[in-house]
């Protein structure tokens, strides 16, 4: 699916601040990689660069065959449209759109038929349980109901990996452990592939591997 062989991030901040550290990583198809580590730990840097929206100091990234290296700004666009889907911790909702909008939002962007878009929304939209408030904006849902309006965004391309960075870090734990389910249910019914970065170690029941982060090293 998705592999990362030694990648390091330096930023020259002062004297100069190592983020990752000779990271190795591999994420097969059809896991749910549980990315672990406290805040400061190199979690986002490290989704960042596996979904090519950063780029690595040293080492390489590798994904379907394809190495990010030698692939264009472009190139990786067109590959995060098409192969990644992203979740945030602040969910990154527009406005403007409804939830049923929110989801079907990328779709269009792809230029996905009508009646395909109409099909997987109300697909999604069911089994997100969020069927009555599919007209509704995102300042009249709760927070656990942005959350899974973004997740069924990131879903409706039906991509090849999820990206999540603290996905329930702006959630309460009841609501946290909902979210880290739909997770599941998608990775077991779906085979879909997820990374999801957490500092909360509570979510590893969640997971079909836990990959700890400390100071920028993966932890074996």
């Amino acid at each position: 699916m998705i592999r990362c062989h030694e990648v390091t991030k330096f930023y020259p901040v002062g004297d100069g601040v190592f983020a990752l550290q000779n990271v190795h990583l591999v994420v097969y198809p059809g896991e749910f990689v549980l990315l672990e580590g406290p805040s400061g730990s190199g979690k986002t840097t490290l989704l960042n660069i596996l979904g090519g929206i950063d780029r690595p100091s040293h080492g390489e990234v590798i994904m379907k065959g394809r190495k990010f290296s030698r692939m264009s700004e472009d190139d990786l666009a067109l590959l995060r449209r098409k192969d990644l889907g992203f979740v945030f911790q602040f969910f990154n909702l527009i406005p403007e759109l409804t939830a049923w909008e929110n989801i079907a939002f990328p779709l269009r962007i792809a230029g996905v038929a009508p009646g395909e878009i109409h099909e997987r929304v109300a697909n999604l939209l069911s089994r997100l349980h969020l069927e009555g408030r599919a007209n509704h904006y995102p300042v009249e849902l709760s927070g656990g109901e942005q959350q899974r309006v973004a997740i069924g965004r990131a879903l409706a391309p039906k991509p090849s990996l999820i990206l999540a960075d603290e996905p329930t870090g702006n959630l309460d734990s009841k609501t946290a452990r909902e979210v880290m389910e739909l997770f599941r249910d998608f990775n077991r019914i779906d085979g879909q592939t997820f990374v999801v970065a957490s500092h909360a170690c509570e979510f590893e029941e969640y997971a079909t591997r836990v990959v700890k982060l400390r100071d920028g090293r993966i932890m074996e």
